[in-house]
């Protein structure tokens, strides 16, 4: 049994992390790190609450810590823990610069310990039926590829960090890793870089919209989100040279993960036929519609593979490495966004890989 600390229990480790840790055989949720509210322990009786990172980790029984507290905190709070000599989940961003990251990455090295990404949303059921699309070369050649995460937010949350870029607050670092993180996984790293990255709400604070593309040799992507669409746009847009598709919505996890302490449904991560996404594709010049069965989603085998990398099985299910390149994609984007032009990816920077 792999003992968990969790450290924070705010929206991230109350509806992500805590459930999922939960219900995966293998991994026991043993303790938390809140400051001063005990939510952690009313909701999961005989978990240890401890105020600090510091309390936590004179706690020798623990095998993992997960880090989800603010994201300016990530870098500093794996820093300390993986110089203990523990593994770390760090939610994203992993580090506000892809410099913090490298640092991670070679404390990681150093102290023969992981630094495991929390880049969940390779496990939505959108995503996953994508790769299975893709897969089965459904579109014939790919052209281009959208990927959106619109929301209706005209009024910031309150937090006061999410608002602040020097905390790792704005919709580049909140929204941008997952969609970045997609990109890379499916089509590898791409030559060039533009973007527009901008606030569009009234008031001042962080970017709360972007736009990103990403430019490959014979087929381009667009990963965008912002905060003022009551009208979303579709998740995936993807058109080939046979034909589209196009997926509506939103992976149901997160909506069903903020109801639950830990999953019990059978059925969990299943789309509703109705929420399926439609292919139109061009045979002998008649064009045929229909909808794609979805792949169901599960964040569960995220963490079922990071037991699995602990306990030397497998490698670990998102690295480091895939964290700087993200990281380094979205320094760029902003660079782009500031000089308005395009940027070449330099990736000869990347750091060593243990």
């Amino acid at each position: 049994m792999i003992r968990v600390g969790l450290v924070g229990f705010g929206m991230g480790g109350r509806v992500f992390h805590a459930p999922l840790i939960s219900s995966v055989e293998g991994l026991e949720l043993a303790a938390v790190v809140e400051r001063s509210s005990d939510n952690a322990a009313q909701r999961y009786p005989g978990i240890t609450t401890y105020r600090s990172l510091d309390a936590m980790l004179a706690d020798s029984s623990l095998d993992l810590f997960v880090v989800t507290t603010p994201s300016g905190t990530h870098f500093e709070m794996a820093r300390q823990i993986l110089e203990a000599g523990k593994s770390v989940v760090v939610d994203k961003p992993v580090a506000v610069t892809s410099a913090e990251v490298a640092d991670l990455i070679e404390l990681a090295a150093t102290h023969q310990a992981h630094i495991i990404p929390f880049h969940n949303r390779r496990w939505d059921s959108d995503f996953l039926t994508i790769q299975k699309l893709l897969h089965e070369d459904s579109l014939g050649r790919l052209v281009h590829f959208e990927s959106t995460f619109d929301r209706w937010r005209p009024v910031p949350t309150g937090r006061a960090w999410k608002d602040d870029p020097a905390q790792g607050g704005g919709a580049l670092l909140d929204l941008g890793p997952h969609l970045s993180d997609q990109a890379l996984l499916l089509f590898g790293k791409p030559e060039a870089v533009s973007a527009d990255v901008k606030r569009e709400r009234d008031g001042q604070g962080s970017v709360d919209a972007f736009t990103v593309r990403l430019r490959y040799p014979r087929f381009s992507v667009t990963l965008s989100s912002n905060c003022l669409a009551a009208l979303a746009r579709p998740r995936f847009y993807l058109r080939g040279t046979k034909g589209n598709y196009r997926k509506l919505g939103l992976d149901p996890q997160e909506a069903a993960l903020s109801k639950i302490a830990r999953i019990e449904d059978s059925t969990w991560g299943h789309e509703s036929p109705a929420n399926w996404g439609t292919l139109s594709v061009d045979v002998d010049g008649s064009m045929v519609t229909r909808p794609v069965e979805a792949v169901p989603g599960d964040y569960r085998l995220y963490y079922a593979a990071v037991r699995d990398t602990l306990l030397g099985k497998s490698p670990a299910p998102v690295t480091g490495l895939d964290a700087w390149r993200v990281a380094r994609l979205l320094e760029w984007a902003a660079e782009s966004s500031e000089k308005r032009c395009e940027i070449i990816c330099y990736w000869s920077q990347e750091p060593a890989s243990p």
